[in-house]
């Protein structure tokens, strides 16, 4: 793998892409420490520093910026708002004719929903630094801190329109960074900047851990960590990687002297075929009802009933609903994301058929019979992979430091197989051996 990493370097375009990327990763991670105007930065490195490892709330969004959220920087919201906006225009392409006809168009189709997509991660980057800014003016960001009060001291309404534009020009900018790195770099930009936010908390959160260890001075809790993370890191490449492979044969047609088709391929359909789509779903759903009770004066039955249940990681009732909610939406995300129905009118369309199987609606009935039966095992692996953080660090007293856990470790490996498979086949049309055999 060394030995195809400079073979890489010395292909001089493939060189000059690589570059260019580590160039954008650097001016990302330099803007995730600048922080906005109207922000007293030393009262929020107290206050990060008093609630190191418990991030509440705002856990998610942080670990998607880097870390910048709880330090208010510029790209405080980082790559969340165009994920969110994806998500949401993905969604909305099953329900609106009209976005499902632009889907077919193509490229042209393909750009105009972009566009869509773009115009929407402004809206909600101004939505979601609206709320981040009151948050921090109410003290509420570091609800335990002795200076959350004190993390904006100008509470006039222009400072708070300054950190909002500040913080979606600062949106906007990451986006036009990430597609910088499409264009010219290597791989997705978008899902390289969220692997590199990512990747970015896992020295601290390690160290974290080695601090609050006890057994030799830490380092019995923190080898055991990078040996459950490695373990973690093999067996989500393994599932990964699976596939059912549903053959197809294509009918032999002869035009004029010419005889076209009679090629054998098959359908991939993947165990995981949802992604990291159904954790990320389930743990903003399981937010709502926590912010709500927080943001409530009242101190009513419901409110008492949330905080105890729904807001501890490790409480038996919030471990059942995050598995339950993953489980669903596994199911939910890969009903609207495959269509069997689309899928066998196109084979029959082009005259492929899959061996034993009638054309047209039996092929879509078994289409959907196969991918029910691999999304159950696909499904139950992200409950249990997302659930590692509280099931098996439970014991050291660790689990809000966990990097190798739940949403973090399935984009981590998924983005690194998907960049390393891109620079692998660039290799290769250059008669060079990739990383992967």
């Amino acid at each position: 793998m060394l030995t195809a990493f400079a073979r890489a370097f010395k292909t001089p375009d493939l060189r000059k892409k690589l570059l260019f990327t580590l160039a954008i990763v650097v001016v990302y991670r330099a803007g995730t420490h600048v922080p906005i105007p109207g922000v007293n930065y030393k009262n929020v490195q107290q206050c990060v520093r008093e609630a190191s490892g418990n991030q509440g709330l705002f856990g998610l969004v942080n670990m998607f910026s880097g870390g910048a959220l709880l330090q208010i920087t510029i790209f405080a919201l980082g790559i969340m708002p165009y994920i969110t906006a994806s998500i949401i225009l993905q969604l909305l392409t099953v329900v609106i004719p009209r976005l499902e006809a632009l889907k077919k168009e193509g490229q042209a189709g393909t750009a105009k929903i972009t566009q869509y997509t773009r115009y929407l991660t402004v809206a909600l980057a101004i939505l979601q630094g609206t709320g981040l800014v009151a948050t921090a003016r109410s003290g509420a960001l570091f609800g335990t801190c002795s200076v959350a009060n004190g993390i904006v001291p100008d509470q006039a309404i222009f400072t708070t329109i300054t950190m909002v534009i500040c913080m979606t020009a600062g949106t906007a900018v990451v986006m036009w960074l990430g597609e910088l790195i499409t264009d010219r770099g290597i791989g997705n930009g978008m899902s390289i900047l969220m692997f590199i936010s990512i990747a970015a908390t896992f020295p601290s959160a390690l160290w974290a851990i080695k601090k609050q260890g006890t057994l030799a001075g830490g380092w019995i809790e923190f080898g055991t960590v990078i040996l459950v993370g490695l373990v973690m890191v093999g067996l989500v490449v393994f599932v990964e990687q699976a596939q059912r492979r549903i053959p197809v044969q294509y009918a032999k047609r002869m035009i004029g002297r010419r005889s076209y088709g009679g090629t054998s391929t098959y359908i991939p359909l993947k165990v995981n075929q949802a992604g990291v789509i159904p954790v990320i779903f389930a743990s903003s759903l399981l937010y709502i009802p926590a912010l709500v009770a927080q943001f409530s004066g009242t101190k009513s039955g419901w409110k008492t009933w949330v905080e105890q249940n729904l807001t501890k990681g490790d409480h038996p009732i919030y471990i059942a609903s995050y598995f339950l909610l993953i489980v669903f939406f596994a199911f939910f995300y890969v009903a609207i994301s495959f269509n069997p129905e689309e899928v066998a009118d196109n084979m029959k369309k082009y005259g492929g058929f899959i061996p034993g199987i009638r054309a047209g609606r039996p092929t879509a009935e078994y289409l959907s019979y196969v991918l029910n039966r691999i999304t159950w095992p696909g499904s139950l692996y992200l409950g249990v992979i997302a659930l590692v953080p509280t099931m098996a660090l439970v014991g050291f007293n660790a689990s809000g430091n966990f990097p190798f856990g739940g949403t973090s470790i399935l984009i981590i490996v998924g983005v690194g197989l998907e960049t390393v498979k891109q620079i692998e086949s660039q290799l290769q049309q250059r008669n060079y051996e990739g990383f992967l055999r």
